[in-house]
């Protein structure tokens, strides 16, 4: 798989090999061509997942996974966008999977998918400030209100909890305790 890959776009593609999968990294202005690329040429059609993740403090990576049913192969697609100004072109031209994806990445972690067809939140209620899913969000809820229940046995000044003595199933009452 990494021959095809590797004439096509040369130094421009990092091809590495892991578990018998192939992963392709490129840079944000070759995305759309390496999917293009996955999908007309390698014959991987069936567009399986998009997704972000958090990579502090300068970027974050963007990851697709795509298959081939009739080489029963998987190829996983990477590339990386800057924090400053996550942006990348949509992917939804070449697989129409990739509409709920995007807009999921784009409301969990902020990345603009330029040219997606109608990248409005998908999950979150109305209103909703910030991307939960960056690893510098903070919980409003433990901000606004504090948490009301003793974190740890003994926290909350009542001493540590008691405990519940049982016997295990078939001891009798009065087994352990001396004659009378």
């Amino acid at each position: 798989m990494s021959g095809p890959l590797a004439r096509h776009f040369g130094d421009r593609a990092l091809v590495t090999e892991s578990y018998g999968d192939t992963t392709v990294d490129v840079a944000p202005a070759d995305w759309i061509e390496l999917l293009t690329f996955a999908r007309d040429d390698l014959g991987h059609v069936f567009f399986d997942w998009l997704t972000g993740v958090d990579e502090p403090p300068d970027a974050f990576r963007i990851v697709a996974h795509v298959y081939n049913p009739d080489a029963r192969e998987r190829l996983l697609l990477r590339t990386s966008v800057p924090r400053a100004d996550p942006r990348l072109p949509s992917a939804v031209g070449v697989y129409r999977g990739a509409d709920w994806h995007e807009r999921e990445t784009y409301e969990m972690f902020g990345v603009v998918f330029e040219g997606h067809p109608n990248l409005v939140p998908l999950l979150l209620p109305d209103g909703f400030e910030g991307h939960p899913l960056r690893k510098d969000f903070v919980l409003a809820a433990r901000v606004a209100k504090a948490w009301p229940g003793a974190k740890e046995p003994g926290e909350s000044g009542h001493g540590a909890p008691s405990r519940r003595k049982t016997l295990p199933p078939g001891v009798p009452a009065d087994w352990g305790t001396p004659p009378t």
